[in-house]
């Protein structure tokens, strides 16, 4: 079902309160830091069938969002200009959005970062005539079978079809359909793989996973990320937008700088509350049971990371 909707965070907080609770993990017991089935296998069951919701931006620019992690779309006469390609088992239905949003053809295709839900659907998109773009890191994790134990999971090597054959190493401008945008690679945060794309005229960033709004974040620790490169990356990229810019999230409702800001605190606040202890040698289990995320799980502890599992990512990602 395609849904054209303004009011997203509605609509995707139903969507992130269903996950959670198929899942069992809206309100976890200590000893469970980890989920027992792999959120991997639950999202990709979701993606299978989901309900596709769409969200006009400013200036040509629409959210597509319910396979896997938000797909931000430019459309123009110069054809589609795609920020990140979902999940594969939705293909039916982001061809379904796409068609809707306009007939123009795909373009370009850029890959915010490595991880599945957002690469998955590369081979298919590129053989509707994108190309695709991404950070020299994603192209690593795509050439190879990929193991993340937080998520129990290894993620298979990507199709040659579906591997991004632009790769950039720092900040690249694209002119396209009268607008500036800008793709700027970040020092590990999320993953090692991260970019982040800015629609400058339209004054629209896309962060992909550098940023969940209202959700604890997944960071990949095992693949070079880290909750201190997430802080100094949302650092820097608050200090370049403005309280107009509208800010797409890898999941979430589409946000804004105050949104960022709030998120951005989270992390700091739970990073502090848990390095103090861990600082203090304390075990994994202990800082666990004292629930350093407290303050902030009313608000974000009820998506795929819950309140116990994001304690364990953050203590592990402290060096």
């Amino acid at each position: 079902m395609l849904t054209t909707n303004r009011l997203q965070t509605e609509i995707s907080g139903l969507a992130i309160l269903g996950i959670a609770l198929a899942l069992g993990l809206s309100c976890p017991p200590a000893s469970a830091q980890v989920p027992a089935i792999s959120p991997v296998t639950t999202i990709n069951e979701a993606a299978a069938k989901p309900d596709i919701v769409l969200t006009p931006l400013r200036g040509n620019l629409t959210v597509v969002s319910g396979s896997g992690g938000n797909i931000t779309v430019l459309t123009g006469t110069d054809g589609k200009f795609m920020v990140d390609g979902g999940i594969s088992l939705s293909k039916d239905s982001i061809q379904a959005a796409l068609a809707k949003i306009s007939n123009a053809p795909l373009k370009y295709l850029v890959d915010t970062h490595y991880h599945w839900d957002h690469t998955d659907g590369n081979p298919w998109l590129h053989q509707a005539g994108a190309t695709i773009i991404a950070t020299p890191n994603t192209v690593k994790h795509l050439s190879m079978p990929t193991r993340v134990d937080d998520w129990k999971y290894t993620f298979k090597t990507m199709a040659p079809d579906g591997m991004p054959t632009v790769v950039i190493s720092g900040p690249k401008t694209y002119n396209f359909d009268g607008e500036s945008i800008v793709l700027t690679p970040v020092v590990p945060a999320h993953t090692d793989s991260d970019l982040y794309v800015y629609f400058k005229k339209a004054d629209v960033a896309v962060l992909g996973d550098l940023f969940w709004n209202g959700v604890y974040p997944f960071i990949d620790n095992e693949q070079g990320g880290g909750i201190d490169g997430m802080i100094k990356v949302d650092n820097q990229i608050l200090a370049v937008i403005t309280d107009k810019t509208i800010v797409v999230p890898g999941h979430g409702p589409v946000g804004n700088r105050k949104d960022l800001v709030a998120f951005r605190d989270m992390l700091v606040g739970i990073r502090n509350n848990v390095g103090s202890l861990k600082k203090q040698g304390k075990s994994l289990a202990d800082v666990v049971a004292s629930k350093p995320t407290a303050a902030f799980d009313a608000t974000y502890g009820k998506f795929v990371i819950g309140p116990d599992f994001f304690t364990k990512i953050v203590y592990d990602g402290i060096k």
